[in-house]
């Protein structure tokens, strides 16, 4: 078993980091700052498999445990299978909405005969030399997460979470909100149920349940909600944040320091 899926089975409060830049020293920094994974977002975004397997390379290269997780665009088992035989510790599925839709992600995952994930060497199995081993290992090795992001996954929520093989739920709050016609109103009563409805159904089956924070100031309120994990932060906010408050400070510093220079004449 790896040691992310080990974490999501026996631990709690595990963090990550959402990436959407294609850039492999973008993952390696963030993967020096003690995360636990980060997620590689491939649904909404234009990153393609060898984008994404450098920046899985920059994973690995940093010091420490940080593991990579992929989004994939969807369901489809091929996209699913080359995403793994790039090597990485898991992926994310969006948009699930039946327990049996979870079931045919835990067979694409899973090599025969119990699933359908198509046999093949590559960077997973260290480009042939540990195939072996790699067969043997990896129906136990990767971590399964499932979004849910519309009524119907709501509605299914503990039949989906109940699913033997999923290791974790990760709940879509833009997409939720959206499906639920309240885009948005992330302090709506109707999201709160909804987010309760998806906690529950976790703890129910036993396996934890997630989400995305871009506003560090909604920590509180997604702890206080009784999320088993967060991914905190987007690269790119944090990119745009940065930048926006640096350059405020310069110019405000050139402001007070311009008034201070009117005075004095």
């Amino acid at each position: 078993m790896t040691k992310l899926k080990h974490k999501f089975r026996t631990e709690t409060n595990l963090v990550g980091a959402w990436l959407s830049i294609g850039h492999p020293t973008v993952a390696e920094v963030t993967a020096t700052r003690g995360f636990d994974f980060v997620l590689i977002d491939t649904e909404h975004t234009t990153l393609n498999l060898e984008t994404v397997e450098n920046m899985s390379r920059g994973v690995d290269a940093a010091d420490g445990d940080t593991k990579t997780i992929v989004r994939v665009p969807s369901d489809d088992p091929v996209r699913i299978k080359r995403v793994l035989d790039i090597g990485v510790a898991g992926i994310m599925v969006p948009r699930i909405e039946t327990a049996d839709e979870a079931r045919d992600i835990v067979r694409a995952v899973t090599y025969p005969p119990t699933g359908i994930r198509g046999v093949a060497s590559g960077r997973a199995s260290t480009y042939g030399d540990d195939f072996q081993q790699y067969f043997k290992n990896a129906n136990d090795s990767i971590t399964t997460v499932v979004q849910i992001e519309t009524q119907t996954g709501l509605d299914n929520a503990r039949e989906i979470a109940a699913v033997d093989g999923i290791d974790a739920v990760f709940v879509g709050p833009a997409d939720l909100s959206a499906n639920l016609g309240i885009f948005g109103e992330w302090e709506n009563d109707s999201l709160d149920a909804a987010i309760n409805h998806v906690v529950n159904a976790g703890n129910a089956a036993g396996i934890p349940v997630g989400t995305l924070v871009v506003d560090p100031t909604d920590i509180e309120t997604r702890v206080e909600q009784d999320f088993d994990f967060l991914i905190v932060g987007k690269d790119t906010s944090h990119l745009s944040a940065a930048n926006e408050r640096i350059r405020q400070r310069y110019e405000e510093t050139v402001a007070q320091h311009t008034a201070a220079s009117m005075s004095e004449d």
